[in-house]
């Protein structure tokens, strides 16, 4: 199976290209809609890489569905469907290209923060803990190791990067500044909400889910949850029956694919490299266990 990489759906306007997803415009029953094609593409230390995991998007795209339809309950999202079928009749030409790794969505106006949920001490949330003791300013207790259980979720809010450079963990109170009390106060409530019902689900699959982060939007008809919800991409899932503070933590991630970066000592820098086959594999194979053990299914690729 070849990676896809770019997607090219003729005359349908781009809008742009991120690190992974691809997002054109559509008309869908005459009002403006989005659709978000997830590719293969895979990105490390702020850099889409050279090669692509085959298939990644796929996986992606029906993880988010999965977790959209469980926790619609909490917040509705902006999924319209994912029923190549039932797209517009422009797309049909292409379905090829969006069959299992694409969404049809409603447009909504996002909110310019990232929606962070940490139920662990990891990433730069440890770093904060050595230097400060606290993670994005909130106090924590001393003598934490890196992968500790915090005491309780904790809402760590980032701000959304605009040129692929690094998000930027941020204080709550930068974050009111930013959206004002109402929505901040509403985002941190929906995340938390969001964040232990999942961490609920994945324990039950054997799973601990350290943290992950959110998008949200705001339509005429109120926030909605967008973009992608508790992938392998934008969270953190550790095996539990393998969990050890002050150790490295067994993840489901492209945990491979930054142990090869390093292992080389690529100095981070564009262009990035490619990768080879087992690092592929391996990534690959990580990212439909997650599926397999998260959903109870088996996704064909």
């Amino acid at each position: 199976m070849t990676a896809l990489l770019t997607t090219n759906l003729g005359k349908t306007p781009l809008i742009g290209r991120g690190k992974v997803r691809d997002l054109y415009a559509v008309s869908n029953a005459g009002k403006e809609a989005l659709l978000l094609v997830a590719t293969d593409r895979i990105s490390a230390f702020d850099h889409v890489l050279g090669t692509g995991i085959s298939g990644k998007g796929k996986i992606l795209t029906q993880i988010s569905l999965f977790w959209f339809d469980l926790l619609s309950d909490l917040v509705p999202n902006h999924l319209i469907t994912a029923d190549v079928n039932k797209f517009p009749s422009v797309l049909q030409p292409y379905a090829d290209q969006l069959e299992g790794r694409s969404m049809l969505v409603k447009r909504a106006n996002m909110f310019p923060v990232e929606c962070v949920a940490r139920g662990y001490l990891a990433g730069s949330g440890w770093k904060e803990y050595q230097v400060n003791g606290t993670v994005c300013g909130i106090p924590l207790p001393s003598g934490l190791l890196d992968g500790s259980r915090l005491p309780e979720p904790v809402f760590t809010p980032a701000t959304k990067s605009q040129d692929g450079a690094h998000d930027e963990n941020i204080s709550f109170a930068a974050t009111e500044a930013v959206l004002g009390a109402a929505d901040a106060a509403q985002l941190r409530q929906l995340t938390l909400d969001l964040y232990r019902k999942a961490a609920k689900h994945a324990e039950s699959c054997g799973l601990i889910l350290a943290d992950t982060k959110f998008e949200f939007g705001k339509t005429a008809e109120g926030i909605i949850l967008a973009d992608e919800a508790l992938t392998p991409d934008s969270s953190r899932f550790w095996e539990g029956a393998a969990w050890k503070p002050g150790a490295v933590q067994p993840s489901f991630d492209k945990q491979f694919v930054r142990d090869y970066l390093e292992a080389i000592q690529w100095n981070k820098q564009a262009p990035a490299p490619g990768l080879p086959d087992d690092v592929v594999e391996r990534t690959q194979a990580k990212y439909l266990e997650a599926y397999r053990r998260l959903t109870g299914r088996d996704l064909s690729l």
